[in-house]
């Protein structure tokens, strides 16, 4: 009973997939249309030539005429529906992948729009495998397997009936068993999706780390030369590559007898035909022709029966993706705005953390009870032990996290009554590893004001101190960097990040220790761009070199969650047993 109660749900929720992506289809409807139209006489068609056999065997066969019109005309109708078939089936074909490929770039277009919108803890969870496959590979295979599966649908569907009515037209009798054993065959489908459902998510799961191997490998190619890595990071690929192979293998022992078990049922058919069809010949019931008829019918039904199961796996696996590509789409981000957002103006009072508590993962408090309160215009440095909270105070502030206790405001107001696009407008932020995007210089500062002017532009370039290093370059700022700045210096990207939040001009600018990673030199330079972007501003730095906070107006020690200490350098630097002064001291030496 709960068994056919599930399999009523898997076939309530596989039509209520299909009718969500009614609204992707909506747009090329008339070619949909078309595409599945034409399937109707390509199915079709397949009962013209068993059912032609006929009148052939009969006057040829059996009268032995050659003289007759259908001597001629019947190979000569064979031959023309046959082109017929093979005109429209190209024409099915085209119009089914098109409309397939426009559907899956407005789906993964959504997707990708979707994508952006997730909050860091989404990221965070989710390998870049994990996210290709279920943002492009399931789509893929959804959208094609949408429409190929229609497609196969209705072409069998009219050549069955086509068939089963040449069927009933030379033998009733004869046909009743055919249809019988027929239904017999297609059983065994009904149990294929229960047995290949957990290898299915087991699948993906594998398809994805196997894409996670190549992402790793791309982006820590450095790392795995330097280490000499090749051989440790080969054996994990070969795990998950056996791992891949196992679901395979397990997938084929689920159903690999599919296809043979039909095959099996369908013989019992055929010999049950052959056996009653030579009586009804015998006792004159039906004739020859009739009969040859009936077979050539009978097969052209059996065939695609006996081979379907070869294929099942892709169809479901098409459906399950369609299912998850649903999912995704349907999944609300974690951060969105409240019901009736503010626009927020330029902060004029003070940003303040009130009761700010914080975990990552349910139980594991990594803010607790944080009250804080910055004024604007004041910069302000968070120090302390890594791993004690200082970063992931300042990412509360863009709502890169939401609170778990406590609230973040801003001129009194709790930042989630903000329109989350207004809040972070006034937020600039410089992150130690920045990230650059493919193309030139000049793309990568627009990011932060695409309408900023030449005058704006040139400003942001001399204010990073990029000015020396651009007129060294034969394209200027037009000069490509490649993917994610591979071509620059540590120094020169983080100058790049600094003109972008330059030319942004935001109120506020986040400096999450920028220049920690840079050589004496680049540090110097990007030092005096950092003191550049902070002028007028309200700044907030994480730091790890502490030489580059003294002039800080508040210097906010967060060790284990909690604010240990606050102040000013000098009078932090000669607190008793101080933790500033401890670590201020344990850097100089």
């Amino acid at each position: 009973m709960f068994q056919k109660l599930k399999n009523k749900f898997l076939n309530l929720n596989l039509i209520v997939n299909y009718r969500k992506i009614l609204p992707y289809v909506k747009p090329y409807w008339g070619r949909a249309l078309i595409a599945v139209l034409i399937t109707i006489p390509i199915g079709a068609m397949d009962a013209v030539i068993a059912w032609a056999l006929k009148p052939y065997m009969d006057v040829v066969m059996v009268e032995k005429s050659t003289m007759a019109k259908s001597t001629l005309l019947i190979p000569l109708l064979i031959v023309v529906f046959s082109l017929c078939q093979s005109l429209l089936t190209y024409s099915a074909t085209y119009l089914n992948t098109w409309v397939g490929q426009r559907i899956a770039m407005d789906v993964k277009k959504k997707l990708f729009y979707k994508l952006m919108h997730y909050n860091a803890a989404f990221f965070d969870k989710n390998t870049s495998g994990d996210i290709i496959f279920r943002f492009n590979n399931d789509v893929d295979a959804a959208c094609s397997g949408l429409l190929n599966n229609m497609k196969l649908f209705t072409t069998r569907l009219f050549s069955s009936l086509s068939l089963i009515c040449v069927l009933f037209y030379n033998s009733w009798q004869l046909a009743i068993v055919a249809t019988l054993i027929l239904l017999g065959a297609l059983f065994p489908l009904t149990r294929v999706r229960k047995r290949i459902k957990s290898l299915m998510d087991k699948s993906v799961f594998s398809g994805s780390a196997v894409m996670t191997h190549f992402n790793e490998t791309y982006n820590g190619n450095r790392i795995i030369s330097s280490y000499n890595l090749y051989e440790y990071q080969n054996a994990r690929f070969c795990t998950t590559l056996d791992s891949v192979f196992k679901i395979g293998m397990k997938m084929i022992q689920r159903t690999g007898m599919l296809s043979p078990l039909m095959h099996f049922i369908v013989s019992f058919g055929v010999a049950a035909v052959i056996w009653l069809g030579s009586y009804l010949i015998v006792t004159h019931q039906i004739t020859p022709g009739s009969f040859v008829s009936f077979i050539a019918a009978l097969i052209m039904l059996y065939n695609p029966i006996k081979s379907i199961g070869n294929n099942f796996n892709s169809v479901q696996m098409a459906l399950m993706a369609m299912e998850r590509v649903f999912s995704v789409l349907e999944r609300r981000p974690d951060i969105v705005n409240c019901e009736h957002p503010k626009i927020l103006p330029t902060p004029k009072d003070c940003i303040e953390y009130k009761d700010v508590s914080f975990a990552y993962v349910k139980g594991k408090t990594v803010l607790d009870h944080i009250n804080l309160k910055i004024n604007i215009g004041e910069t302000v440095a968070f120090v302390g032990n890594s791993g004690g909270g200082k970063t992931t105070m300042v990412n509360l502030l863009p709502r890169f996290y939401d609170v778990t206790g406590g609230k973040v405001m801003i001129d009194g107001t709790d930042i989630r009554e903000f329109d989350i696009d207004s809040l972070r407008d006034k937020i600039a932020i410089v992150f130690q590893d920045n990230f650059l995007f493919g193309g030139t210089i000049r793309d990568n500062i627009l990011l932060g004001n695409e309408q900023a002017s030449k005058e704006e532009l040139d400003k942001a370039v001399k204010c990073a101190c990029l000015d020396e290093f651009i007129a060294t370059l034969d394209k200027g700022l037009d000069t490509e960097i490649g993917e994610r700045g591979v071509l620059l210096s540590g120094g020169q990207k983080q100058r790049i990040a600094i003109a972008r939040a330059f030319i942004k001009n935001a109120p506020i600018v986040i400096l999450d220790e920028a220049t920690s990673a840079l050589d004496n030199k680049s540090e110097a330079i990007v030092q005096q761009a950092i003191e550049n972007l902070m002028a007028d501003r309200t700044v907030f730095i994480i730091a790890h070199r502490l030489s580059t906070v003294r002039n800080a107006d508040k210097i906010v020690v967060v060790n284990y969650g909690k604010i240990a200490e606050i102040g000013t350098h000098d009078e932090l630097i000669d607190k008793p047993n101080g933790i500033y002064a401890s670590l201020y001291h344990t850097q100089l030496h």
